[in-house]
């Protein structure tokens, strides 16, 4: 059942703001038009193009693009994020053009539904919605959400019950009139932030969220721990930009690589920390780092999660082959005479990092558009 809690009190510090003193940059849209022209043959006409964006751009302070320009830009966004591994696909990804959209209510419904369609039970389809964009007269709506997905943190006298990473949104749910069930995943409702007005909160539906319960192939007493995740990592407070324009509002989606699970999420120290806890039932010394107990109860760690996932039907994968496919991603952009960015600290998987053939190389750390990009909310 879904279920709406409209707040009651503006919200000052997060307030939107009605009027943006900024007109779109011409010089990125010409750019953006020609590239979009160079590498789609069957366009159309691109003096005449350029012509009525610069015409709208006087006019207007902006322009509209087309639903062929914004698929390709944002596939091209995908493209060019330097800090994802997983690029190969680039093309597959589906964009949902929901531009139309203004209402906070109607922002969270259409967020709710991009978990289900991207979810696809258990395959997990690579999905992008793009909600309205900023203009000179109006801000387009903002989620405070950095995921669509995210786990409660609960601030306790004994310390923090759920993920640490997210005690501030779970506050800020909280000051809103959400309650939490205090348990350690508890999934956040979404806050819209829309052009005018106060925020809205909106619980996701049990239904749209699919988690793992985390199990382990050889140890039974994994199941025990009580550990699970969520199956879609949809990104939400990144600003898609392309040709000058700003979608505030545009979650995007592919499918998890295992370690961003089992090497960080669970096992960072500031997060879940669950190697102390795994080691311990694995038996393993942990007196001394030099037994190497983090590297051995990191890979069970791992092993469940991969295990999971395959075991309810849902795609994952995992880094070795990840590391692979990165690399003829590469290979295909520099045939098609490209320049492929990538951050060397972002692509090298965070476990068995020297393993994998990513490691071994440096790469091109361009900055290029269109672009997913972190702006202040």
């Amino acid at each position: 059942m879904r279920t709406w809690i409209r707040t009651l009190r503006p919200f000052d510090v997060l307030a939107a703001q009605a009027v943006i003193e900024r007109t779109t940059d011409l010089r990125e849209a010409e750019r953006f038009i020609r590239l979009y022209h160079a590498e789609n043959s069957s366009a159309g006409g691109l003096h005449a193009r350029l012509r009525d964006v610069a015409r709208d751009v006087a006019r207007y302070g902006t322009y509209t693009h087309t639903y062929e320009e914004l698929e390709f830009g944002a596939q091209v966004a995908w493209r060019n994020s330097n800090r994802c591994i997983g690029r190969l696909y680039w093309r597959s990804l589906k964009v949902r053009d929901r531009r139309q959209v203004s209402t906070a209510e109607g922002v969270a419904l259409e967020c709710v539904a991009h978990l289900r369609d991207a979810t696809a039970s258990g395959k997990i389809r690579p999905t992008v919605t793009v909600l309205p964009p900023d203009t000179p007269a109006l801000r387009g709506p903002r989620l405070l959400n950095d995921q669509l997905v995210r786990y409660a943190g609960y601030r306790t006298s004994e310390g923090v019950v759920g993920d640490p990473r997210n005690v501030a949104l779970t506050e800020t749910a909280r000051a809103l009139g959400w309650r939490g069930r205090g348990g350690r995943f508890d999934v956040l409702p979404l806050i819209v932030q829309p052009a005018i007005g106060d925020p809205l909160l909106c619980n996701v539906p049990g239904d749209a969220v699919l988690e793992v319960p985390l199990v382990h192939p050889d140890y039974a007493w994994f199941e025990e721990l009580g550990l699970r995740w969520h199956a879609v990592p949809a990104i939400s407070d990144m600003c898609l930009e392309i040709g000058g324009i700003c979608y505030p509002c545009a979650p995007f989606n592919g499918w998890y690589m295992g370690t961003e699970i089992g090497a960080r999420n669970l096992a960072d120290s500031d997060r879940y920390d669950q190697l102390p806890v795994v080691a311990e039932r694995l038996g393993l010394d942990t007196s001394t780092e030099r037994t190497l107990w983090r590297d051995h109860a990191l890979v069970e760690l791992n092993v469940a999660v991969l295990h999971s996932f395959e075991r309810a039907g849902v795609t994952v994968t995992d880094h070795h082959t990840e590391s692979r496919r990165f690399l003829t991603h590469l290979s295909k952009e520099e045939k098609a005479g490209r320049v492929c960015p990538a951050d060397w600290s972002w692509i090298v998987p965070p476990l068995s990092g020297s393993a994998t053939p990513v490691f071994h190389r440096y790469y091109d750390n361009s900055v290029l558009t269109p672009a997913f990009v972190h702006h202040g909310r």
